[in-house]
């Protein structure tokens, strides 16, 4: 690729330097690129590329030896060959159709329609072509480690949602549930056979501990839990 092929702020190509481009945003030196090739010489090939792009690479030969490693916990992508020994790519792809913070970037030597139809339908964010377009590749990298930032940003904060609600006492979980459908104070201690005032102290402390700032903050984060929603009297 010539030195000087890039990017600009619209996604289009312009003049620009891979690695200068990829280093302006920190978060993408601490995020993974993972290739699953068969072909030694491709893999290498493309772990050359990627580092020229500022990315460490970390590759594999096979479906197999790469299910055998620990998952990453930084975001990351996965370049993965379509025609690999033992585990094809589509069938890796079935088995990380759980892990949305893995996206995956086909590469194939010969174009397949119904193939690549079936990988973008299953959640591909790329279906390349050997030889493959530098460019191209660069710019599939960087929209699926932003989709996986984005999907473990969504994990990490479904977790602390769920750990805040833990901490809920039964009774506060029924008033929460009773204030997030749009009961006041008066009728949801009616529902419940307490008083407003017990009702108030507890719909307090349900907005301390789910670090809620707004009722609708905490409608917003019941609905994210899937918590029951009942219907306003």
């Amino acid at each position: 690729m010539e030195a000087n092929v890039a990017l600009n702020v619209f996604g289009g190509v312009r003049d620009y330097v891979p690695s200068r481009a990829i280093r302006r945003d920190s978060d993408d030196v601490r995020s993974a690129v993972v290739i699953v090739d068969g072909d030694v010489s491709a893999r290498e090939s493309l772990e050359r590329l990627i580092r020229t792009a500022g990315w460490e690479p970390e590759s594999f030969a096979s479906a197999e030896e790469f299910l055998s490693h620990s998952r990453s916990t930084l975001p990351c992508c996965l370049i993965l060959d379509l025609a690999l020994p033992g585990l094809s790519g589509l069938e890796l792809q079935k088995q990380l159709a759980g892990r949305p913070d893995m996206p995956i970037i086909f590469i194939t030597s010969h174009t397949d329609v119904p193939m690549t139809v079936q990988a973008m339908k299953a959640g591909a964010v790329e279906f390349l072509t050997r030889p493959v377009n530098d460019v191209a590749l660069f710019l599939a990298v960087r929209t699926a480690i932003e989709r996986s930032r984005a999907a473990l940003r969504h994990d990490s904060e479904m977790r602390m949602l769920g750990k805040c609600y833990s901490t809920l006492t039964p009774r506060e979980r029924e008033v929460m549930a009773l204030v997030v459908s749009g009961l006041l104070n008066k009728q949801a201690g009616f529902e419940l056979g307490i008083s407003e005032a017990t009702v108030k102290a507890h719909r307090g402390q349900v907005m301390r501990k789910m670090e809620a700032e707004s009722l609708p903050d905490l409608v917003n984060m019941a609905t994210r839990l899937g918590l029951p929603h009942l219907q306003k009297h």
